[in-house]
């Protein structure tokens, strides 16, 4: 368990927040893709501007609307290969590419394929590890008085980097027949982001933080069974730096995980970010309201079509549902390119007023 000693009244209130020790108050974010500022520029910017307690850092010109300095890779058009050897397509920038190329979509390759591995202590997936920035990044967030967080891994860190080998079909048949050489597979990757994970806490991080999709709109792709046969050992050794040392860890998903997550809370997960209309707000209440803290995914899926009304509805009934005073809810909204601005108002405002956010001065 992190200390509150030194750290600032947002940081204490998360903190608060995952060891449901009543914080004050429901933190709320709201956050853009890239090709969202790229679509609205100076209008959203302005929006961002009038709501200070939610965005209480952010300064007038911090965002190059163009990204002229890059974004990332996955954002930039064009295909990208990765350390690993898969090869990406974007076909719209600002927005996240799609796996076009799998380097073991034929087991043939194997052999040859695993003669370039990448080196967790020097590789990125798109570039080298610069250890000695994450250490500045770290140590810079503990003199803030904030939570020195690790975004430990890229998104699909390890089941879906199966499937980014592998091809999503053919991972699925190797996994249904048992295959031999996925257990080898499975080896490599865990060993890559174990290490990952414990260099980042050698250098001081306070908080784990990745995040993988295993679930689809309406069920895992697996069995539960199957899951936890093939992914939750893997889970259990990759979390295990942290969870040895009581750490934080946070974790993303996108889609159905409700029969699974009593299974990431057992493998050291603190704070889990689902989303909303793939569990369903009655499914997350039963499963996961006062086992694990929340970082609720609000319903991006309805971002784009709902009225500013609904989105003031949908917002309230998902605060009733899963608040406790004890703590364990943080609210999140991620919106696209796709999203008018009016809505993004909407769930804004929306946001301070059931939240009860203090006023918070720019820092």
């Amino acid at each position: 368990m992190i200390s509150y000693s030194g750290k600032n009244e947002g940081a204490v209130n998360y903190l608060k927040t995952i060891y449901f020790d009543y914080p004050k108050y429901v933190e709320a974010r709201v956050g853009f893709l890239p090709a969202t500022w790229i679509k609205h520029r100076g209008a959203l910017e302005e929006l961002v501007l009038a709501h200070p307690r939610i965005f209480p850092r952010y300064k007038k010109g911090e965002i190059d609307f163009d990204f002229k300095a890059g974004m990332g890779a996955l954002y930039e058009l064009g295909r990208h290969t990765d350390c690993w050897g898969t090869t990406w397509n974007n076909i719209l920038r600002g927005c996240d590419s799609q796996v076009e190329v799998e380097p073991l979509s034929d087991w043939a390759a194997f052999d040859t394929w695993k003669k370039h591995l990448p080196d967790p202590m020097k590789d990125n997936y798109f570039g080298p590890r610069d250890w000695a920035a994450v250490e500045r990044y770290l140590q810079n967030a503990k003199a803030s008085g904030g939570v020195a967080t690790a975004w430990t891994l890229e998104h699909g860190f390890f089941f879906m980097r199966l499937y980014y080998l592998r091809g999503f079909e053919n991972l699925l048949v190797d996994l249904a027949s048992d295959e031999p050489q996925v257990q080898e597979l499975i080896q490599i990757v865990r060993d890559f982001d174990k290490a990952v994970i414990a260099k980042h806490i050698e250098l001081g991080a306070e908080e784990i933080a990745n995040g993988e999709d295993l679930g689809m709109q309406t069920s895992l792709p697996i069995s539960p069974a199957m899951w936890r046969k093939f992914v939750k050992p893997s889970y259990m050794e990759i979390y295990a730096p942290a969870r040895d040392r009581g750490l934080p860890i946070y974790m993303h998903s996108d889609g159905h995980i409700l029969e699974i997550i009593p299974d990431l809370i057992e493998c050291g997960v603190t704070c889990l970010n689902p989303q909303f209309r793939a569990n369903g707000l009655e499914g997350l209440a039963r499963v996961a309201r006062g086992k694990v803290a929340l970082c609720q995914d609000l319903d991006r899926q309805m971002f784009p079509f709902a009225t500013p009304g609904q989105i003031h509805e949908h917002i309230g009934q998902v605060y009733e549902a899963l608040y406790l005073k004890e703590g364990g809810l943080i609210l999140q909204a991620e919106c696209g390119p796709d999203v008018p601005l009016q809505n993004i108002e909407a769930i804004c405002s929306a946001m301070e007023k059931v939240c009860k956010l203090p006023e918070l001065r720019r820092q």
